[in-house]
């Protein structure tokens, strides 16, 4: 079945090839940027097939050498060595083939809207938040991700009550989606005399940008206001009310935006943002109607959960979904996470595998 399912890939993969050579497709960059988008995502799996394929080669050919009779026992005998290390490896990369080839989560391409809030702790809170707003940025840069500051809410001793943050990037959602929950943090505040050690949360939820097709929305239902920034001050003061105020009635959803001069600007990015917040309810009842039946092992994202604690006396991050456990809290705060992104990554492509074995 797998063969099957690699050699029709294989053949879409020739197909589109030849399709991006095409004068017509070249002059249309809605069809040329689909079928590349494709394109790239069949390529590491044709790549690792040929490699599977030149290795089943290798092997017949050396099973053809053993089984020659008129050749010297010394030389079947290499010959049987080399097929048992040509079958190891390819069966290796028929594993890999097939965690290749599992369904993928549809939104990993897209890029994301991060949102940091204060939660328990006040200013430290707020202080952990501008913490966790610098990782993710140097994280996303690391990565060649772009950000765009869409509104935040800062304190007079430079944390962040609130902020939200566009990633654009192509598969910025796969590298983010698994941040989503509580964060919480243990060290001793700036603000305390006695140096006790304090236990604050942050919240943090990564949604997946949502195209505008994809959710119905009637102007009537969004009242627009006015307002100015509601920064503490500095670089993201806003004298003019060029800051916008988006509110949908139905959902009840409120959108601020004031990071750009232009109000016509902030609404745009309002609109957006209310789009994917539309997309991201439509996408977690979609969730909850499945999660009964498969539910990931490194949790459902959902903001209720303490998916990780950042200890500062022990200079230890602990992510409680997969029990990892690292001592190098500075490098990790540096957006050096990988470490941990990855091994949810491994975690929930094999628990889905998991799933997939056990459906067929």
């Amino acid at each position: 079945m797998i063969i099957k399912k690699l050699l029709q890939a294989e053949d879409r993969f020739r197909e589109i090839e030849q399709s991006l050579t095409l004068p017509e497709i070249i002059s249309n960059n809605k069809e040329y940027s689909a079928l590349m988008k494709e394109y790239r995502y069949l390529e590491p799996i044709i790549e690792k097939f040929r490699e599977y394929k030149t290795a089943e080669k290798n092997m017949q050919d050396s099973d053809e050498m053993m089984r020659d009779s008129s050749l010297e026992a010394e030389l079947r005998d290499l010959a049987e060595e080399e097929f048992k290390s040509y079958r190891d490896e390819r069966d290796a990369l028929l594993d890999e083939l097939k965690v290749l080839l599992m369904p993928r989560d549809p939104n990993d391409s897209r890029n994301v809207v991060l949102e940091i809030r204060q939660g328990a702790g006040g200013e430290e809170a707020a202080l952990f938040g501008a913490d966790l707003y610098r990782m993710y940025s140097m994280y996303a840069t690391a990565k060649r991700f772009k950000l765009e500051i869409v509104n935040i809410n800062e304190t007079e001793l430079g944390g962040i009550k609130e902020i939200t943050v566009n990633i654009i990037g192509d598969g910025a959602y796969s590298k983010f989606k698994f941040e989503s929950g509580v964060h919480r943090v243990q060290r001793i505040p700036v603000t305390e005399s006695n140096g006790r050690i304090q236990t604050s949360t942050v919240t943090v939820a990564v949604l997946p940008e949502a195209e505008e097709v994809e959710v119905e929305v009637n102007p009537a239902d969004i009242k627009f206001e006015s307002c100015k920034s509601s920064g503490a001050g500095g670089q993201h003061i806003n004298k003019t009310e060029s800051a916008v105020r988006l509110t949908h009635r139905p959902s009840g959803i409120v959108i601020e935006c004031d990071q750009e001069r232009s109000q016509l600007q902030n609404k745009e990015k309002a609109m957006k943002l209310l789009y994917t917040k539309l997309y991201n309810i439509k996408l977690r009842e979609q969730e909850e109607a499945i999660a009964s039946a498969r539910k990931s092992q490194v949790g459902s994202g959902d903001r209720s959960e303490k998916i990780r604690t950042y200890n500062f006396p022990q200079s230890r991050v602990t992510d409680h979904r997969i029990n990892k456990t690292i001592y190098s809290l500075d490098a990790f705060l540096d957006g050096d996470i990988d470490c941990i992104v990855d091994e949810l990554i491994a975690a929930d492509t094999a628990e889905r595998l998991k799933g997939e074995q056990n459906e067929n």
